[in-house]
């Protein structure tokens, strides 16, 4: 169960008179989550990391029952969740419908239960608005891509419970196994089938993102 924090109103009237929300407490107030589901966290954390306006990318757990489980736990199955990645943001210089154009062509829409060549339902894909706002765009662009390629789109649109990080060796994988991780991404053919779907598209970072609706 996520930790319960001070509220932050309170939290403000234990700061020395005149600081206010300088500092730490500002640049809280300015960066915004959003959970995406694309299969391996590892790949979606190296899809994110270069976004202009992200801060920085976990990898975790979301969409399921059980607190705090375990990656061999999600994998094994029966805990509802499904591998994510948690990603924190600039709101000024990036926004929520850009990454939804980044997630999208980052992930096989079409696929069920399964990203690639990994499958079982905690490699689904999905995303995790956490506000209506959020939910309306996500909404709105799976629907766009339904039109766009003439067949239903399996992705999952689920209100945000809660995040769970995934164990430390897990985080930045990409980074710190990247010999590792060269082989498994290949012998995935992720890129390969991203090509298939999206062409120059493939991994969403061409171009403007503030334009890419």
């Amino acid at each position: 169960m996520p930790v319960l924090t001070t509220p932050r109103w309170l939290a403000l009237l234990t700061l020395p008179l005149g600081l206010g929300l300088t500092g730490t407490a500002l640049a809280e107030e300015q960066t915004a989550t959003a959970v995406f589901a694309g299969g391996c966290f590892w790949c979606v954390e190296e899809a994110f990391d270069p976004v202009e306006g992200v801060l920085s990318t976990t990898s975790g757990f979301s969409g399921g029952h059980v607190e705090n489980p375990t990656y061999n736990q999600v994998v094994a199955g029966g805990t509802g969740h499904t591998e994510v990645v948690e990603v924190e943001y600039d709101p000024e210089v990036v926004d929520y419908e850009a990454l939804l154009h980044v997630f999208w062509r980052n992930i096989d829409p079409f696929a069920v239960d399964r990203q690639f060549c990994d499958a079982g339902a905690s490699y689904r894909s999905a995303v995790f608005p956490m506000n209506d706002e959020e939910r309306a765009l996500a909404e709105a662009s799976r629907e766009a891509l339904a039109d766009r390629f003439g067949r239903e789109i399996a992705t999952e649109i689920n209100d945000f419970e809660a995040f769970y990080p995934a164990e430390e060796y897990h985080q930045d994988y990409y980074r710190k196994n990247p010999v590792r991780y060269r082989f498994y991404k290949a012998a995935c053919r992720r890129e390969e089938r991203l090509d298939e779907i999206w062409g120059e598209e493939a991994g969403g970072l061409g171009g403007d993102l503030s334009l890419a609706r």
